[in-house]
């Protein structure tokens, strides 16, 4: 890419010095001269600090309510309305702030790998490292691509820098982030948290997708020698990067895809990956992808040999690297496949009452789906003592703009139409709930993934769980017989029936608020606590 000066007069914007599309190379001198914080990791990856901010604020989104997508949208504490006019003020204030500052920088790049599908996206920022951290998250167009850009259709205006006026109508902080789908404009305000600029396009294309029938989705994918393709969907920890970091597998994507009727494609151009323990050892793709064009994230350092130490949360928990997705060897680029064969739901279950491994069948692979469970285990917030459930939406209600049956809906159709196979795979504790049990190994894990691609499961003996309906097969290559049923693994079968139906209560009473956009048949394929 070449750097050139580049006019936002379309956008209400007059400051002279524009920078289009630096390379990293350029943006590193920038980050330098001008990141407070900014410093450069004996990797060679480019150390900074989001502010205040460390996260992203999902109560401070809003989306402008307009008449043309008003019915569209699920509104509620997910997708928090904003007028218009407040919207157009926010924008003001951001514009405003652009204006003061003696450079800018713009990042032009496409969502999407599909060319027939993807978007263009504009980034104007104020901080180098916003601009970095785009270069690598978005698609980099080639020389003659960026030439030929033309007008976006999104734009983001970051001015994160900037607070957001809390007098403002329906403004509850500092911090505001406004999507606008008739305006095509995102307006970024009091929080300089690079995630919000990426989620906030994740959430553009969770719209305008389906309404074209195409799924996106919340997932990382991979690909096997013959070309088939596996979907994980998870929440954090369960296992969702690292199951999908396969090396006898092609790696499309960690995070974001769509599934047309061409097959999947990845939406973005890199990877963000939690940095908090990491190792050669554990991780050695993501540790090895951490280099010159790299953004580490609220990461503390040696003062004197700037070595990174991944185990300090002193920041935060949620540091964080961001790098291109050919910084992982065994990417496929483009990051385009076939219709998958495997749908994979991953679910971290403290409770140790879900099984490692089961086969779903098409109706509870949806319920399971809207459910999008795992959960929280004693000691990593406070107050919690024993396991919580979580349930989040298609693995990812942080980010869905329509109703989650929508999405639910549309990966059925996909699933029938393609005939994939969905399965539920429990990462969680066996033996008993956390702090009793043990987590299951990580090795039978991978084994049973690898069952999975082999075809291993496609035959055998299956027994169904008489709670939650689920088909358990009794045998997986290279994973122990005894852990298969988990009422098995637990010394006291009572106590196991107690921890199942309360879990079972839990998933009942969570999938209330989904029944009036659900069909019967996913209703019923939920629990049936009174069979127990």
């Amino acid at each position: 890419m070449t750097t050139d000066t580049f006019s936002l007069e379309k956008h209400r914007i007059d400051v002279a010095n524009v920078v289009r599309n630096a390379v990293p190379a350029e943006l590193y001198e920038e980050a330098m001269a001008n990141e407070v914080d900014a410093a450069i990791a004996d990797s060679g990856a480019l150390m900074v600090r989001s502010g205040e901010k460390t996260g992203r604020s999902p109560k401070d989104k809003r989306i402008a309510r307009h008449s043309e997508s008003a019915d569209d949208v699920w509104w509620g504490p997910v997708n928090i309305d904003v007028d218009e006019h407040t919207f157009e003020i926010n924008r003001e204030r951001a514009i405003d702030y652009l204006n003061t500052r003696k450079k800018l920088y713009v990042i032009d790049g496409f969502a999407g790998w599909d060319p027939k599908e993807r978007i263009k996206v504009r980034i104007i920022c104020s901080r180098p490292y916003h601009a970095l951290f785009m270069w690598n998250m978005l698609i980099r167009p080639t020389d003659e691509e960026l030439a030929a850009f033309g007008d976006p259709d999104y734009v983001i205006y970051n001015a994160g820098q900037f607070p957001a006026n809390r007098y403002t109508t329906g403004m509850t902080s500092k911090t505001s982030v406004d999507l606008s789908f008739e305006r095509q404009e995102i307006v970024i305000l009091g929080t300089e948290y690079a995630g919000e600029m990426k989620k906030g396009v994740f959430t553009v294309m969770n719209y305008i997708m389906p309404k074209k029938g195409i799924l996106s989705m919340h997932c990382s994918c991979n690909e096997g020698e013959d070309g088939d393709v596996s979907l994980f969907f998870g929440l954090s920890g369960t296992g969702k990067t690292t199951l999908s970091a396969d090396p006898r597998r092609k790696l499309i994507g960690d995070d974001e895809h769509c599934w047309s009727e061409d097959g999947v494609f990845n939406i973005e151009g890199g990877c963000y990956a939690k940095a908090i323990n990491l190792s050669a050892e554990k991780e050695p793709e993501i540790y090895a992808a951490i280099k010159f064009g790299t953004v580490l994230e609220n990461v503390v350092y040696d003062e004197r040999t700037h070595a990174v130490d991944y185990d300090d949360t002193s920041i935060t928990q949620n540091t964080r690297a961001s790098y291109p997705i050919e910084y992982i060897p065994n990417a496929k680029i483009p990051c385009v496949g076939g219709h998958p064969k495997n749908i994979i739901l991953l679910t971290a279950d403290a409770f140790g009452v879900l099984p490692p491994v089961s086969r779903l069948t098409p109706e509870q692979a949806m319920y399971h789906f809207i459910s999008g469970y795992t959960a929280k285990v004693a000691g990593t917030e406070m107050g919690v003592t024993e396991p919580q459930a979580t349930f989040s939406a298609c693995f990812g209600a942080a980010f869905m703009v329509w109703h989650p049956s929508k999405y639910a809906e549309l990966l059925a159709e996909k699933m029938e139409q393609h005939g994939a196979a969905a399965w539920l795979v429990n990462t969680g504790w066996t033996g008993g709930p956390y702090g009793t049990g043990s987590r299951i190994n990580l090795r039978y894990t991978r084994a049973i993934i690898d069952a999975i691609h082999d075809g291993a499961l496609d035959e055998g003996a299956y027994v169904e769980d008489p709670l939650f309906g689920l088909a358990v097969p009794t045998s997986v290559p290279g994973v122990p017989a005894e852990i298969l049923l988990p009422r098995q693994t637990w010394s006291d079968g009572e106590a196991y029936d107690r921890q199942a139906r309360k879990l079972a209560d839990l998933f009942t009473k969570n999938f209330e608020k989904y029944r009036e956009g659900s069909s019967e048949a996913i209703i019923n394929a939920g629990p049936v606590v009174e069979a127990v």
